[in-house]
């Protein structure tokens, strides 16, 4: 049962943060931002998992994942009716911000939970379903996004987004207690440092930063483009949506796919397929060919979350597993501060279109970097 109430639970907790990166951008689009102001919003929602996610793994290591995850829940609900009773950029901000601090600690929490509960064996396929558990919660949470609104208005969406926080919450006061409690004891010796001086962990950590920024940068910038060609809010949400919904079908046969792939090989064939769709994506406005290179972008991102993830967790020592899933987070959500700013700023001179291209270009070096070795 309780790896089970796992991926409840992670579906439960990411839809309200997946709702609130679209809504906060197309929210600050309609207060007249421009698109550096959407890539800094974006950042923001990075700012603390940069900071906090090592702490964060180093409390789920001691005390397990319980409080965490119920502490985030209650961030993320704080945070979204920050705009809901005081319109204007400057309250986005404040709920981006909020965000990213849940973020810290319910996301590490989850994948560590998954990992403890997962016998070795089991392990690829529980870690692809927790990654189905997160594609469906993106594909639920720009939809419910998107749809709030054009049905109700912006502020009254992000009431909506804060209400949904109360699910996660009413679970873990009901079940929360069947989950593990930490080992509460001292941490094995040694210091992330020791974990970056390994080879492996480094070439997985620039993988999964690559990765990270592909995916982001679609997720801000795809909301950008399509107001700007005209779409629809609830068009948006359904092109990000199928985005989610693609990476939701890839992980259901991710286990099929490493059984016949090595994990390298796969995660290359994950760069460059998002490569070629990023290509692509500034050739286009039309809503449905756009779905389907969104579609074709969320085959390749589906399948590299999950193999980074089971990665990072099989070079972590014993005892420090939340530890290690915290600095890849960290270094993930450095590459998320830094990467919306830069790019923000090219779009303020170039224009959203070439930053496609450009991202296009990082996702094939990725590819290079992840060949196997002859």
């Amino acid at each position: 049962m309780p790896i089970y109430f796992a991926f409840a639970l992670t579906f439960f907790t990411f839809v309200p943060i997946n709702a609130a990166r679209v809504l906060l951008s197309l929210y600050a689009l309609e207060l007249g931002a421009k698109p550096l102001a959407v890539g800094v919003l974006a950042a923001t929602f990075s700012v603390f998992p940069m900071l906090l996610a090592v702490l964060a793994g180093k409390v789920t290591d001691r005390f397990g994942p319980r409080w965490p995850v119920l502490f985030g829940t209650v961030v993320v609900l704080g945070g979204m009716l920050v705009p809901y009773f005081i319109p204007g950029l400057p309250a986005l901000y404040i709920a981006a911000a909020m965000n990213g601090f849940a973020f810290a600690f319910f996301s590490v929490s989850l994948q560590n939970l998954v990992g403890l509960l997962s016998p070795l064996h089991d392990r690829p396929q529980n870690f692809s379903y927790f990654s189905l558990m997160v594609s469906t919660s993106n594909f639920c949470g720009p939809l419910f996004a998107g749809f709030a609104i054009d049905h109700s208005g912006h502020a009254v969406a992000c009431l909506q987004v804060a209400l949904f926080s109360l699910a996660p919450m009413v679970m873990l006061a009901v079940w929360g207690g069947a989950l593990p409690r930490g080992t509460r004891d001292a941490a094995p010796p040694g210091s992330v440092l020791d974990t970056l001086a390994e080879p492996a962990v480094r070439k997985v950590l620039a993988t999964s930063s690559l990765i990270m920024s592909g995916q982001d940068l679609f997720q801000t910038y795809m909301p950008v483009y399509g107001h700007g060609i005209g779409l629809s809010a609830s068009a948006i949400g359904v092109v990000l949506g199928l985005f989610a919904g693609a990476a939701f079908v890839v992980q259901v046969v991710l286990k099929r796919l490493i059984a016949r792939f090595s994990m390298q090989a796969l995660l290359a064939y994950t760069f460059y397929l998002g490569a070629a769709s990023f290509i692509l994506i500034p050739f286009f406005e039309n809503a449905v060919v756009l779905a389907l290179l969104s579609f074709a972008f969320g085959l390749g991102m589906g399948c590299g979350q999950p193999i980074i993830t089971m990665l990072m967790f099989s070079h972590s020592t014993e005892g420090r597993t939340g530890e290690a899933l915290g600095l890849r987070i960290t270094v993930n959500h450095l590459t998320r501060v830094a990467g919306p700013v830069v790019f923000g700023s090219i779009a303020s001179v170039l224009g959203v279109l070439p930053l496609f291209w450009i991202n296009a270009l990082m996702l094939a070096s990725g590819g290079m970097l992840s060949r196997p070795k002859k």
